[in-house]
């Protein structure tokens, strides 16, 4: 049967490319073994669901085990009314179970229990006819809320001591966050903050993304089954672009596969790579929607706003380090950074878009007749955009601290339109943000730099640290923009200035102010 790469919902394994449940977390029967509660959380779209699926599959087809994936996502239409939230639940697991199970592991129907005691009485009742062990994966388990939530995080610490012989062997809850996020309004508070409810746990599990190896692995499959070759160095370009990251891994391969080249005898290069990765920058699927739902939040922008100013982070909590974490927008391998470069494309751009949808027609000065691309035509079209517009626009920026870069972004996507590129370049603590424009055969690197109160000019740096940066791009002239955001300054139709800076390195720099 014919195998594609996935994006939606759960791997199956007759129609979809996927790796080894084992392999991704090998520790797992172990646990079991050892009658442990766990917690295993990761971001959406990451193959939890996925890898937890085959597991149970593969328990229940080793003979030693009744394993069966399920999920209360149906409960949490109701966060406050537990009874009925109960029942939702109840009835999804049985319909699971009788699914996926043989019939001599089906749960017995369900005893008479009071609210709060239903999902209790099942798991006891099943376990104690079950002629194995129960191990019982329950997904979507932070999607609950409030007392729903307690409820059933309390019904299965209850049953824990009656395990194997009364309550599940094992159970494992599967979601995008650990106990301590769970959502739970109480006193002013939006979580948990504790794993006091579900204080079993003898470990939280984080689903890592695809090692290299995986990736090479994940193609081969789609070569092995078609004879179409991932050359080596698309694939190590599609693990840089997206360092393993499993949705993004599946979905650069399969806007290949099924769109860009379609063709079995066409081998696939990283020109193909880079194309896919810019419809997908582009496209903004759901995976990339959900990412960018995150970024409004509080605790978020008080970590993403420093990294994409280049700044150092601020005293925050570290339970909202290990937050932005556990959503997959950042990594922490090398100090706090974006996850992956398509996430650093992505995320700006995605804070640009009320600003870009808020700019009127500009004409584009910037192309001659012919269509060609004139940085000099640029500059003057850019000078007299943020003059007349700029400040208005920082209104229409969900992060303050960087609206002159995002307002300066939208007017560049504008320019770019889909016919060129703008790539981003930026670190915590940097003290800067590099911007690389792509468009026909002319290629302008830039740097944004911004000048704050009790600070020196930052001219001087930003000269040195723009040489550097050109240097990679192979180029000899460049722009030095700095954001001037003192205190009592002019109006920024005032301010905004030109000149002509020659870097250390010889270039010729034109330095913009505003």
């Amino acid at each position: 049967m014919k195998k594609w790469f996935n994006t939606a919902g759960p791997c199956k394994p007759n129609i979809h490319y996927m790796l080894p449940a084992s392999d991704r977390l090998p520790e797992l029967e172990q646990l079991i073994a050892q009658e442990n509660y766990f917690v295993i959380h990761a971001p959406r779209q990451t193959g939890k669901t996925t890898a937890m699926m085959a597991l149970a599959q593969e328990l229940t087809a080793s003979g030693k085990y009744c394993a069966v994936m399920v999920s209360v996502e149906v409960g949490s239409a109701f966060p406050d009314q537990p009874e009925i939230a109960e029942k939702a639940i109840l009835g999804a697991w049985y319909k699971n179970a009788r699914f996926w199970l043989p019939k001599e592991l089906h749960p017995p129907s369900a005893p008479e229990a009071e609210s709060g005691q239903r999902i209790n009485a099942v798991l006891s009742a099943w376990a104690e006819i079950s002629p194995r062990p129960i191990v019982l994966f329950i997904d979507e388990i932070d999607s609950l809320q409030n007392q729903t939530l307690i409820t059933v995080l309390r019904q299965l610490r209850d049953g824990f001591p009656l395990r194997p012989q009364g309550f599940p062997q094992s159970v494992a809850l599967v979601g995008m966050r650990d106990v301590r996020d769970y959502k739970y309004a109480s006193g002013g508070g939006e979580r948990l903050n504790t794993s006091s409810p579900f204080n079993i746990k003898v470990r939280s599990f984080t689903l890592s993304n695809f090692t290299l190896e995986e990736v090479r692995n994940l193609y081969q499959q789609h070569t092995e089954a078609t004879e179409q070759i991932f050359t080596p160095e698309a694939i190590d370009l599609a693990f840089h672009l997206t360092q393993g990251q499993p949705w993004l891994v599946n979905a650069i391969a399969k806007e290949i596969t099924e769109y860009i080249a379609k063709d079995t005898n066409t081998p696939i290069t990283p020109e193909f790579v880079n194309q896919a990765k810019e419809i997908l920058i582009q496209r903004q699927d759901t995976h990339l929607d959900s990412l960018a739902e995150r970024l409004r939040e509080e605790r978020v922008r008080a970590i993403i706003q420093p990294i994409l100013a280049g700044q150092e982070l601020p005293d925050v909590p570290q339970d909202d380090v290990r937050y932005v974490l556990d959503l997959g927008l950042c990594s922490n391998e090398n100090g706090l950074a974006i996850a992956n470069p398509i996430y650093q494309e992505v995320l700006p751009r995605v804070l640009a878009y009320v600003t870009s949808a808020s700019m009127g027609y500009i004409q584009p000065i910037w192309l001659s007749e012919q269509g060609e691309f004139l940085p000099e035509r640029l500059l003057e079209s850019f000078l007299g955009f943020w003059r007349q517009h700029g400040e208005p626009l920082f209104k229409s920026t969900p992060y303050p601290e960087i609206a002159p870069h995002l307002v300066l972004m939208a007017f560049l996507h504008r320019v770019v339109n889909g016919k060129g590129t703008l790539e981003r370049e930026y670190a915590i603590g940097s003290g800067r943000m590099d911007l690389c424009l792509r468009y026909g055969k002319v290629t302008l690197g830039m740097e944004l730099k911004v000048w704050r109160d009790r600070k020196p000019d930052p001219l001087n740096e930003g000269l040195k640290q723009l040489d550097k940066y050109l240097s990679g791009l192979n180029l000899d002239t460049g722009w030095l923009v700095i954001f001037d955001r003192r205190e009592r300054l002019p109006m920024l139709s005032d301010r905004t200035t030109t000149e002509m800076a020659i870097s250390p390195a010889g270039r010729n720099i034109t330095v913009i102010r505003g």
